[in-house]
């Protein structure tokens, strides 16, 4: 094959050691290799950079394993070009597997330009990637405790969750703070209500009276303390979030936020993986197919087999897919015409994922050509194909015993 580098590494990353395979053409083309093995402590990271450095090694590539690969990349990104490469585009013919032949086969690949390395962004991206996806983990941990709060009032027959529509509202938090501190009375914890929750005051009367004891009260501490801290820890992590963030992000976030169903904290999280910069994709259906968003392609015989999308990129697509049902669930709009066209005949799921899939084509557009977003409106599908649509109608109608006759418009006036 032809060799496209002179001189390249394969490294072969483990928790303990990296195994590293310098391959490099010497005189005549020939071609010299040797395998060393470090440590993965710092220093010893320092003595592999110093010796790639010395065989003037141009090149590095490795497998993106789990999160081994960060600490080396750091290292070696200010030095090196290095690929982070999938794994399943390493795999070997079978045989005997060392981690020696691994980094062989590694830098082999590498020199012959057969690699692709995965999309790796700049280093203030990656740590916005490291808190948003921190501060998503709080937020599911925050919902699970929320619905702990619920079964223990369950389990003290309070029925606050059947009259108000959120428990932890500023009047239900009042409410279960002073049931907490032994406030049993039914009309007293009622007239915490605040708002228009204060219309519900006599539902609520009978809510609140329950067999509150000793044991639901300190489980009531407990949950509470849990919420108050993850609260104060989600909060501490959005302004991190605002702090290192470029303008240029900021920008971003503020033009992405107008997109139906996607409010700050959703643009945030999708733009800190996949960056604001679109030129890392050739296309959206790249960007579809990277982040898991696009429909499957199983072919074999002239049979398709199935269309089932892809793993792609796991905190990704969950933020599509929150952001997806949010838009399902606005009135006249694009996404939500969309959603019900598909859910009538794919299923509810499907939908989604379509809307999510809609969603991250459009944000590509946007940051492709700094365009703000416009809605197509309810009533786009059926100006696509009017003769189609009339058929169809004209079809259910005679279905149903009618006969149908159509008149234009403009002779009818």
């Amino acid at each position: 094959m032809e060799t496209l580098y002179r001189s390249v590494c394969g490294l072969d990353v483990h928790k303990k050691t990296v195994v590293a395979c310098v391959r490099r053409l010497g005189e005549r083309d020939r071609v010299w290799k040797e395998v060393r093995t470090f440590a993965t402590m710092t220093h010893n990271l320092r003595a592999l950079v110093a010796w790639l450095e010395q065989e003037r090694v141009t090149h590095v590539a490795m497998e993106s394993t789990g999160i081994l690969w960060k600490p080396i990349y750091n290292l070696l990104e200010e030095h090196f070009t290095v690929l982070v490469v999938n794994a399943r585009h390493l795999k070997q013919v079978p045989g005997r597997k060392t981690d020696v032949k691994d980094c062989e086969w590694i830098a082999h690949l590498l020199q012959c330009g057969l690699l692709r390395g995965s999309y790796v962004p700049a280093r203030v991206y990656r740590e916005l990637r490291d808190l948003t996806r921190h501060r998503t983990k709080l937020v599911q941990q925050h919902t699970q405790t929320v619905n702990r709060l619920h079964a223990v009032l369950q389990d003290a027959n309070i029925k606050l969750s059947s009259v108000a529509s959120n428990i932890v509202g500023v009047s239900g938090r009042d409410m279960i703070d002073a049931l907490q501190q032994g406030e049993e009375d039914p009309t007293q914890l009622a007239e915490l209500a605040r708002g228009r929750l204060r219309a519900k005051i006599p539902q609520l009367r009978v809510a609140l009276e329950g067999l509150v004891r000793d044991h639901h009260r300190f489980l009531l501490k407990v949950v509470l303390d849990q919420l108050d801290y993850l609260s104060t820890a989600i909060d501490q992590l959005s302004q991190r979030i605002e702090e290192i963030s470029p303008t240029s992000f900021r920008d971003a976030v503020c033009l992405v936020s107008t997109v139906d169903g996607i409010q700050q904290r959703t643009a945030e999280n999708i733009l800190a993986e996949i960056g604001i910069d679109m030129t890392q994709f050739p296309s959206a259906k790249h960007l579809s197919s990277w982040a898991g968003m696009c429909p499957g392609n199983n072919e074999s015989a002239g049979k398709r087999k199935s269309g089932k999308t892809p793993k792609g990129h796991r905190w990704l697509r969950g933020a599509l897919g929150e952001a997806a049902v949010a838009a399902t669930r606005t009135k006249d709009t694009y996404f939500a015409a969309q959603f019900r066209r598909i859910a009538g005949r794919r299923g509810k799921k499907r939908a989604v994922v379509a809307v999510g899939h809609a969603q991250l084509t459009t944000i590509y557009h946007m940051l492709s050509t700094n365009t703000a977003y416009t809605d197509l409106g309810p009533h786009h599908f059926d100006t696509l194909e009017p003769l189609r649509l009339t058929r169809h109608h004209v079809r259910r109608l005679q279905a149903l015993g009618y006969t149908v006759t159509l008149t234009p418009v403009q002779e009818a006036a």
